[in-house]
């Protein structure tokens, strides 16, 4: 019995040194003299006890150790519940659709909503309705901050995109790429100055957007980075590359995004306004693919509007 568990010791020590698991190949190379039959029986033993999991990729199956925080919380559920919850806690913060819950558990949808209800109910698990699938739900562990992607991020809000708040966030950074122009415009008669002295980091836009405090949610650098994008796609800003600008952080290898406010010279495309400018699945956004211009609820909603 004492050989039994100290086996079940070093297969768990073994599992500490991957947090993303370790395969039965290498557990047979790190433990040369236990014969197959001992190894199956530890590895069991710790399924059953839920401390570690077993994990499938597409190449091979795992063991990955398991949060002794999670194990405490799914105490005294049943297998099936168990299956569930492990199911759910593997997805991560993208969340894993009903439909694939019951192709990877083999439940019945009726058995398979019950075990999701009692879970809930538990606040095990929470479900989310991702942007762009208002029909469906996607669940996952009730303390994981749901992926941007997943949300929509800061631009929408209960799945709204928030184009009033991506116009007012447009405006307050061309008026300060604008600004940025005009000053250094009065203050050298270097025509090469005066247009290295025009630009602006995004990290130096993100600062004047912050100190303005118009949003309620706190930006990042990458949010304010966005909106610099749709205004290059609207024609009225340009973006190039500087060496050691624009960042507190920066030494003079760095390469760093600067950006500038120039005449459009053709009407703005409105893309700033459209959810296309901001949206976090932009690049999964095809004809004929599961997200399309066509399907886009979002995007009929701004055509309509």
């Amino acid at each position: 019995m004492a050989d039994a568990m100290n086996l079940e010791e070093r297969i768990l020590e073994l599992c500490k040194q991957d947090a993303n698991g370790i395969p039965d190949s290498a557990l047979q190379k790190q433990l040369p003299n236990i014969d197959t039959q001992q190894r199956v029986t530890a590895v069991n033993r710790l399924l059953s006890s839920g401390k570690i999991d077993l994990v499938k990729t597409s190449s091979e199956l795992l063991y990955r150790l398991k949060d002794p925080a999670s194990v405490s919380k799914i105490k005294g559920a049943d297998n099936q519940e168990r299956l569930v919850y492990q199911i759910i806690e593997q997805s991560g913060n993208k969340g894993i659709w009903t439909r694939d819950i019951r192709l990877k558990s083999s439940l019945q949808l009726t058995q398979l909503n019950k075990i999701l209800r009692n879970l809930e109910s538990r606040k095990l698990i929470k479900a989310v309705k991702p942007v762009g699938a208002t029909r469906k739900k996607a669940y996952m562990l009730f303390n994981l901050e749901p992926d941007p992607s997943v949300t929509g991020g800061t631009w929408y809000s209960d799945q709204e995109f928030e184009s009033e708040f991506v116009e007012v966030l447009n405006q307050q950074c061309f008026k300060f790429l604008l600004q940025k122009v005009e000053n250094a415009a009065g203050s050298h008669a270097d025509p090469l100055l005066r247009r290295n002295q025009s630009y602006a980091s995004s990290e130096e836009v993100w600062k004047f957007i912050t100190e303005l405090r118009i949003s309620k949610v706190d930006l990042s650098v990458e949010d304010i980075t966005t909106i610099l994008n749709t205004l290059i796609y609207d024609g009225k800003v340009e973006m190039t590359v500087s060496v050691g600008a624009g960042s507190s952080s920066s030494t003079s290898s760095d390469q760093v995004k600067v950006y500038r406010a120039i005449q459009p010279l053709t009407k703005p495309t409105g893309l700033m306004k459209s959810p296309c400018g901001v949206c976090p699945v932009f690049n999964q956004c095809y004809e004929g693919g599961a997200i399309s211009p066509a399907t886009c609820i979002y995007m009929k909603e701004w055509m309509d509007y």
